[in-house]
Protein backbone atom coordinates (compact mmCIF):
# COMPACT_ATOMS: atom_id res chain seq x y z
CA UNK A 1 0.00 0.00 0.00
CA UNK A 2 1.66 3.69 -0.90
CA UNK A 3 0.02 6.60 1.32
CA UNK A 4 0.68 10.28 0.67
CA UNK A 5 0.62 11.87 3.55
CA UNK A 6 -0.12 16.19 2.98
CA UNK A 7 0.08 18.47 6.29
CA UNK A 8 2.24 22.35 6.45
CA UNK A 9 3.03 20.89 10.52
CA UNK A 10 5.69 18.89 10.87
CA UNK A 11 4.86 17.30 13.82
CA UNK A 12 1.15 16.30 12.32
CA UNK A 13 3.46 14.77 9.37
CA UNK A 14 5.72 13.02 11.41
CA UNK A 15 3.27 11.68 13.61
CA UNK A 16 0.97 9.65 10.54
CA UNK A 17 4.34 8.56 8.94
CA UNK A 18 5.23 6.82 12.26
CA UNK A 19 1.98 5.60 12.69
CA UNK A 20 1.84 4.27 8.30
CA UNK A 21 5.26 3.12 8.42
CA UNK A 22 4.39 -0.64 9.47
CA UNK A 23 1.54 -0.55 6.64
CA UNK A 24 2.59 1.42 3.88
CA UNK A 25 4.98 3.25 1.28
CA UNK A 26 4.71 6.97 3.19
CA UNK A 27 5.50 9.63 1.22
CA UNK A 28 4.99 13.72 2.24
CA UNK A 29 4.05 16.86 0.75
CA UNK A 30 3.81 20.23 2.83
CA UNK A 31 0.62 21.85 1.21
CA UNK A 32 -1.92 20.83 -1.32
CA UNK A 33 0.28 22.09 -4.86
CA UNK A 34 2.63 19.42 -4.09
CA UNK A 35 0.39 17.09 -2.76
CA UNK A 36 -1.24 17.67 -6.84
CA UNK A 37 1.60 16.85 -8.47
CA UNK A 38 2.93 14.12 -6.58
CA UNK A 39 -0.86 12.53 -6.67
CA UNK A 40 -0.86 12.94 -10.17
CA UNK A 41 2.44 11.65 -10.67
CA UNK A 42 2.10 8.25 -8.84
CA UNK A 43 -1.26 8.20 -10.88
CA UNK A 44 0.61 8.70 -14.25
CA UNK A 45 3.46 6.56 -13.41
CA UNK A 46 0.50 3.56 -12.99
CA UNK A 47 1.71 3.54 -9.09
CA UNK A 48 -1.25 5.16 -7.56
CA UNK A 49 -1.68 6.43 -3.81
CA UNK A 50 -4.57 3.86 -2.03
CA UNK A 51 -4.59 6.47 1.32
CA UNK A 52 -4.38 10.26 1.49
CA UNK A 53 -3.99 12.02 4.84
CA UNK A 54 -5.18 15.55 3.98
CA UNK A 55 -5.10 18.57 6.55
CA UNK A 56 -7.62 20.98 5.69
CA UNK A 57 -5.64 24.34 6.61
CA UNK A 58 -2.23 24.61 4.85
CA UNK A 59 -0.74 27.44 2.88
CA UNK A 60 -0.66 27.62 -0.51
CA UNK A 61 -3.48 25.62 -1.25
CA UNK A 62 -5.73 24.33 1.04
CA UNK A 63 -7.00 20.40 1.42
CA UNK A 64 -10.49 21.59 0.11
CA UNK A 65 -9.27 22.79 -3.34
CA UNK A 66 -6.24 19.44 -2.94
CA UNK A 67 -8.98 17.33 -2.53
CA UNK A 68 -10.99 18.74 -5.40
CA UNK A 69 -8.19 18.97 -7.59
CA UNK A 70 -7.30 14.82 -6.55
CA UNK A 71 -10.59 13.84 -7.45
CA UNK A 72 -10.80 16.02 -10.91
CA UNK A 73 -7.25 14.02 -11.54
CA UNK A 74 -8.98 10.36 -11.03
CA UNK A 75 -11.65 11.49 -13.17
CA UNK A 76 -9.25 12.55 -15.85
CA UNK A 77 -7.46 8.64 -15.30
CA UNK A 78 -11.06 6.92 -15.64
CA UNK A 79 -10.01 5.83 -12.20
CA UNK A 80 -13.25 3.16 -11.27
CA UNK A 81 -15.17 4.79 -7.99
CA UNK A 82 -14.07 1.97 -5.96
CA UNK A 83 -10.44 1.84 -7.04
CA UNK A 84 -9.78 5.85 -6.05
CA UNK A 85 -7.84 6.51 -3.06
CA UNK A 86 -8.88 6.80 0.63
CA UNK A 87 -9.12 10.32 1.33
CA UNK A 88 -8.62 10.63 5.20
CA UNK A 89 -8.93 14.33 6.18
CA UNK A 90 -7.30 15.49 9.13
CA UNK A 91 -8.01 18.87 10.58
CA UNK A 92 -7.73 20.89 14.32
CA UNK A 93 -11.70 21.83 13.12
CA UNK A 94 -13.93 20.08 14.41
CA UNK A 95 -16.52 21.88 12.48
CA UNK A 96 -19.47 20.74 10.80
CA UNK A 97 -19.24 23.04 7.67
CA UNK A 98 -15.56 21.69 7.08
CA UNK A 99 -16.72 18.10 7.41
CA UNK A 100 -19.75 18.95 5.26
CA UNK A 101 -17.77 20.35 2.54
CA UNK A 102 -14.94 17.92 2.87
CA UNK A 103 -17.49 14.79 2.42
CA UNK A 104 -20.37 16.37 -0.10
CA UNK A 105 -18.22 19.04 -1.97
CA UNK A 106 -14.53 17.50 -2.27
CA UNK A 107 -15.10 13.97 -1.77
CA UNK A 108 -12.98 12.63 1.22
CA UNK A 109 -13.61 9.15 2.40
CA UNK A 110 -13.57 9.87 6.30
CA UNK A 111 -12.64 12.84 8.46
CA UNK A 112 -10.53 12.92 11.93
CA UNK A 113 -9.73 15.56 14.45
CA UNK A 114 -5.96 15.82 14.94
CA UNK A 115 -4.48 15.50 17.34
CA UNK A 116 -4.18 12.07 15.36
CA UNK A 117 -3.25 9.12 17.56
CA UNK A 118 -2.06 5.83 16.22
CA UNK A 119 -5.21 3.87 17.85
CA UNK A 120 -7.77 6.47 15.99
CA UNK A 121 -5.70 5.93 12.79
CA UNK A 122 -5.90 2.55 12.42
CA UNK A 123 -8.65 2.16 13.37
CA UNK A 124 -10.52 4.34 10.53
CA UNK A 125 -7.97 2.97 7.86
CA UNK A 126 -9.71 -1.22 9.29
CA UNK A 127 -13.10 0.51 9.29
CA UNK A 128 -12.26 1.62 5.00
CA UNK A 129 -11.12 -1.88 4.48
CA UNK A 130 -6.98 -1.18 4.05
CA UNK A 131 -6.08 -2.65 6.84
CA UNK A 132 -7.08 -6.29 8.43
Amino acid sequence: MKALIVDDDFYSRNMIHEILRPYASCEIAVNGEEAIEAFRAALERGDPYGIVCLDLLMPELDGQEALKEIRSIEKEHKVHPQAEAKVIVTTMLDDNKETHDAFFLGGATSYLVKPIDEEKLLGELRSLGVLD
